[in-house]
């Protein structure tokens, strides 16, 4: 391994270098198991066929030719109307450059980010670094920190980003690698504006000329007939102004009445434009649809209930009501009809098709009941299975919500254990957040809340601030509604964490004081005091993270003080393990080793294998702290294991700064070196900012 290598992994690796400790350091990073990272490739499959925009194609390729002495990125701005294939495009000219740009196609779709036509920019930003190897243990909890993290992890790369749906130059500037060598592609329905500072190349696309949308009929279609009538077939094209999503569609539906002349196909399009007054493309659309079987059919006017932009075999027998075949069925019918596309992990519908969707919805359904059931369906389905994942993931804890029954004819998710269960959280993460929100639109408070308790766990690992923030917002505000009081006390100290994270600490004090209010009219029983407990727990943490080791104290012996009186073990265990580490933060080492050794021997009693190894840990450094450096070599060495195990890299290096600081007390200076070498090479593969400002 080279020693650009070693500059490109950590700032400080020279100091490794002149030291001469490059095997050793090569030895190290051998034994802490890092794989080599895949260069991401995030295109979808090529299509069968592009239809031209050769001259597109070209100005990009020169403006990426001649960008050499810029001090930035190249930006080029696609602009035009919905459905012209501004994605296409994108995609196609990432494929083509792919070869300049050897360090990977990263994409990002603002709409998915989008909540009441706001993008949360950090929830970008930390899609961008997770699939530049970031793992969410590393993610920054600022948008500053984790554009520094961005900019760190894509200096000196060549980059290609594809931002979709942008509608601000203010939303694409912050996702700009910071390298000059990398290329960003925006597309937008309108001009950017606001690119202020940025070297930017805009390229309006516009509709397809005649003679290239009917090529690509041909190609979708493939039929004789197309040679035989070419005035039908170019007013057929012409019809579709150009759209390639429109086109799409019209080939398969001509593709689908093979025995019909395009003639009569076309003049059955043109009677109901006349005698209903619509659009020649939504007559298309219409007719695509009218082909249809009566499930394929409903879950047409179904989709748009749904909110993720991927829609999966079971979510859509979950709006249908009916078996996992029958909708599997339906979707690859829809796809087949061109009014679905299939993606990774699903299938998509574009957004005029969604427009056309709705109102075809209304139409059938004049008065929204099949619609308002078909959401009472998946909101409660997607509510049963995070409960399921939940259980699977972390186990039983205290939740208030009741167990919702198996969906009548909708198969539930056969998790094979806990990795897959927290795998199908975060996939399926905007469809979980968005029935929140439907939820709590449509009046379903209780399934509002409940839902916000699985996604608890998720969030510990996962801390997509602006999803969580939102969904849990409408958790509050749907258990005030029903006047729910545990609810309402749970809630409020769900949202605290994600708020004090953010650093928003009056707003999550608030939620707390109102909490610890509502908490005194709880009654007496075990449940009821636990969750008391669990308020004054929470009130210790924030205070914890303002630095308040005092007052911290204080609510965590409190909240032991419950748990002991109702005899909940591992409620006693977890408040001796915060007063421990408190205690080391206060800067008490020998009671913190008091405190920590009883939490330790109580994790073991409960056989809880993860607290067994923190509370270890802590001891370890408390006693580092205290003066035995010699008898917490065992403690941290067990945790180096169970960080391992659990392959958490943020944990693995945290142990082995811990064991190069016991090194150094133990006068074990060449151990001490190598353990903090593979610390800091293990943070800077990981994505920690260079100068070791992680904040999680």
């Amino acid at each position: 391994m080279t020693e650009e290598t070693y500059n490109s992994l950590d700032g400080r690796a020279d100091v490794v270098v002149q030291a001469g400790r490059i095997g050793e350091v090569h030895q190290h990073l051998h034994e802490v198991g890092l794989p080599p990272q895949p260069t991401p490739i995030q295109l979808p499959p090529a299509l069968a066929y592009f239809a031209d925009r050769q001259a597109e194609q070209e100005r990009i390729a020169q403006a990426a030719e001649s960008h050499a002495d810029h001090a930035g990125p190249l930006v080029v701005a696609l602009t035009g109307i919905g459905g012209i294939g501004k994605t296409a495009l994108g995609f196609q000219v990432a494929r083509q450059l792919r070869d300049r740009y050897p360090d990977g196609v990263l994409y990002v779709d603002l709409d998915d980010l989008r909540r009441d036509g706001v993008v949360e920019v950090a929830d970008a930003v930390g899609e961008l670094l997770t699939s530049l190897g970031v793992s969410p243990d590393w993610l920054e909890r600022s948008f500053a920190g984790r554009s520094k993290q961005y900019w760190t992890r894509s200096r000196d790369k060549r980059l290609i980003v594809v931002i979709d749906n942008a509608r601000y130059g203010a939303e694409v500037v912050p996702l700009l690698p910071a390298s000059a060598q990398s290329l960003a592609i925006a597309t937008s329905q309108g001009l950017l504006y606001d690119l202020d500072g940025v070297a930017a190349v805009e390229v309006p696309v516009n509709p397809l000329a005649v003679d290239d949308a009917v090529r690509l009929l041909a190609h979708i279609v493939n039929d004789p007939r197309l040679e035989a009538e070419p005035d039908v077939v170019a007013e057929l094209a012409r019809s579709c102004g150009g759209l390639p999503a429109a086109l799409q569609v019209a080939g398969q539906w001509v593709r689908k009445y093979r025995r019909r002349s395009l003639s009569r196909l076309v003049t059955e399009l043109t009677t109901e434009l006349h005698e209903r007054g619509i659009p020649v493309v939504e007559a298309v659309w219409d007719a695509a649809c009218s082909g249809l079987g009566p499930e394929a059919g409903r879950l047409y006017c179904l989709l748009p209930q749904y909110l993720a932009p991927v829609i999966t075999g079971p979510a859509a027998a979950a709006l249908l009501g009916g078996g996992l075949q029958p909708a599997e069925d339906a979707l690859e019918e829809l796809e087949s009809a061109g009014l679905l596309e299939n993606r990774p992990g699903g299938y998509r519908m574009h957004e005029l098709l969604r427009g056309h969707a709705e109102r075809r919805a209304r139409q059938t359904d004049p008065d929204g009941v099949g619609r308002v059931e078909a959401r009472r369906r998946l909101i409660r389905w997607y509510r049963r299975q995070a409960a399921r994942a939940d259980l699977l993931a972390a186990g039983p804890r205290m939740t208030f919500a009741y167990p919702v029954a198996v969906v009548e004819d909708v198969p539930d998710i056969d998790f094979t254990g806990k990795a897959q269960a927290l795998r199908w959280l975060e996939s399926q993460r905007l469809a979980l957040y968005g029935c929140v929100r439907l939820a709590f639109e449509t009046g379903l408070y209780e399934d509002a809340w409940a839902l916000c308790e699985p996604l608890w766990t998720h969030f510990l690992d996962h801390p997509h601030y602006a999803d969580v923030t939102d969904a849990f917002r409408s958790g509050v505000a749907a258990a005030d509604r029903l006047e729910c009081l545990p609810a309402m006390v749970r809630m409020r100290c769900q949202l605290a964490r994600p708020l004090w994270e953010q650093e928003r600490y009056d707003e999550a004090a608030e939620h707390l004081r109102q909490a610890l209010g509502a908490s005194e009219a709880l009654g007496d029983s075990a449940q009821e005091r636990k969750l008391k407990a669990s308020v004054m727990e929470f009130q210790g943490l924030l205070k914890s993270a303002q630095r308040d080791w005092t007052g911290a104290t204080a609510d965590f012996e409190a909240a032991r003080q419950v748990h002991e009186a109702i005899e909940n073990a591992y409620g006693v265990l977890l408040q001796t393990y915060l007063l421990g580490r408190t205690a080391l933060s206060q800067g008490e080492p020998e009671r913190a080793v008091a405190l920590l050794s009883a939490a330790h021997s109580m994790a073991r009693e409960q056989e809880r294998e993860r607290m067994t190894s923190r509370a270890g840990f802590e001891l370890g450094r408390a006693l580092r702290r205290a003066g035995r450096a010699a008898e917490a070599g065992g403690l941290v060495r067990a945790a180096l294991g169970n960080a391992r195990e659990r392959g958490s890299t943020f944990d693995e290096a945290r142990v082995l700064e811990e064991l190069a600081a016991l090194a150094d007390e133990l006068g074990e200076a060449v151990e001490a070196e190598e353990y903090r070498t593979a610390a800091q090479l293990l943070a800077a593969r990981s994505g920690a900012l260079p100068d070791g400002g992680q904040s999680s």
